[in-house]
């Protein structure tokens, strides 16, 4: 009797019991391989997701903050690993993968309206599936804020909808995508380098956490999240109804990219804080919380959203698979880019932590081109997505 009200009371125990399971049983499944593939951290959500539709009942006041926190220590600790090299990576490759990213974008919102008029579809109903397809919760944020502006009755809860539904799929879709880039690209790991020559982010002489055991500096990492989340909310005005901003996940990324940048430039902190093993520990905790939380709060309404708006579902796989398969064929077979940092980009461009967190479980350890990659589009990406969320809806 007493197990069964901890499962059902929502409170605080409940929670953070839930959260230890989910991570732990996701960790442990996550080193299940089938054919050399295994799905890694990404098994977080999924279990989290099974939980949260058995019907256990979590405070999600709190997984809404546990599910940030983690977001915002995975960005800054990410940021903090790549920022050293990051400025002379984005000279020497950076513009190609932005345009590329741009490209992304611009397909992802032809397919959403092309989708829209084709299947007699609101658009402002397809604006949630398109934020749930690129796993952009600052991009349905926007959205709801431009429905509300509008004033569009009920249209709030239909955007949540559309996001909730054609989410967790997005997931295994990007990771789908990265796995098919293998055959479509005839790409052989065993021989594909692990660092761009003459890239510093990732160069010859790369550092590895394990061998590390210095006492990681928590006042600059702090410092940075601090100022990251007054940079994330600063309004930007771009001619519409409401002002874009990066958000609690773009605001940090930026700030820890700099900061990390000029603090080793300027002598004010070496390697030992950047690519720490303390740090290495924040970036894997962070996107176990974050993973648990979003599983843990989108299972109960999963099952029953689907029934209704199964198709959504199909949509979302379109939206989410499509333009980065061309984007990638593209890069790979075109501008021959390195596949450690293709899988990066493509969670960058999708501002998708499960697909980097998947890359790097693919990548050998120590090596930082998924980071890069992922860290080279995710700003701009960032501001995009929140952009064409809330065009969608003005285009409605």
């Amino acid at each position: 009797m007493w197990f069964t009200n901890l499962l059902t009371s929502g409170g605080v125990g409940t929670t953070v019991l839930m959260l230890s399971v989910a991570i732990f049983a996701g960790l442990l499944l996550g080193r299940l391989k089938i054919r050399g593939i295994t799905l890694g951290i990404t098994w977080v959500l999924f279990v989290g997701i099974l939980i949260s539709a058995l019907g256990v009942s979590c405070n999600h006041d709190m997984l809404h903050i546990i599910k940030e926190f983690g977001l915002i220590l995975f960005v800054t600790a990410v940021g903090l690993q790549v920022g050293p090299g990051f400025f002379r990576s984005f000279a020497k490759g950076g513009l190609a993968m932005n345009l590329l990213a741009v490209a992304n974008i611009a397909l992802g919102v032809g397919l959403t309206v092309l989708v829209a008029k084709l299947a007699s579809q609101d658009l402002t109903d397809m604006a949630g599936v398109y934020t749930g397809a690129i796993t952009n919760t600052p991009g349905l944020s926007a959205a709801q804020q431009a429905v509300g502006d509008l004033g569009i009755e009920g249209a709030s809860d239909r955007l949540a909808a559309g996001y909730a539904v054609a989410y967790p799929l997005a997931v295994v879709g990007m990771i789908a995508c990265c796995l098919l880039l293998r055959p479509l690209c005839r790409i052989d790991l065993a021989s594909e380098p692990t660092a761009d020559e003459g890239n510093a982010a990732g160069g010859a002489k790369q550092a590895t956490p394990t061998s590390q055991r210095h006492k990681i500096n928590l006042v600059p990492i702090f410092i940075f999240i601090a100022l990251g989340i007054v940079v994330g909310s600063i309004p930007i005005p771009v001619g519409m109804k409401a002002p874009v901003k990066l958000g609690l996940a773009g605001g940090p990324l930026v700030v820890a990219l700099i900061g990390s940048w000029l603090g080793i430039k300027k002598g004010r902190f070496t390697t030992e804080l950047t690519d720490s093993h303390g740090v290495w520990m924040l970036r894997e905790v962070g996107i176990a919380l974050f993973l648990a939380g979003v599983g843990l709060g989108a299972g109960a309404d999963f099952v029953g959203t689907v029934k209704v708006h199964y198709m959504w579902v199909v949509y979302g796989v379109i939206i989410t698979m499509v333009p980065p398969l061309v984007v990638g064929l593209f890069a790979r077979l075109v501008l021959k880019m390195n596949y450690y940092t293709l899988m990066g980009m493509i969670g960058g461009m999708h501002t998708d932590p499960p697909t980097l967190a998947f890359a790097n479980t693919v990548a050998p350890e120590g090596c930082k081109l998924p980071n890069t990659g992922y860290a080279t589009v995710y700003p701009l990406t960032m501001f995009l997505r929140i952009f064409t969320a809330q065009l969608l809806v003005l285009m409605a």
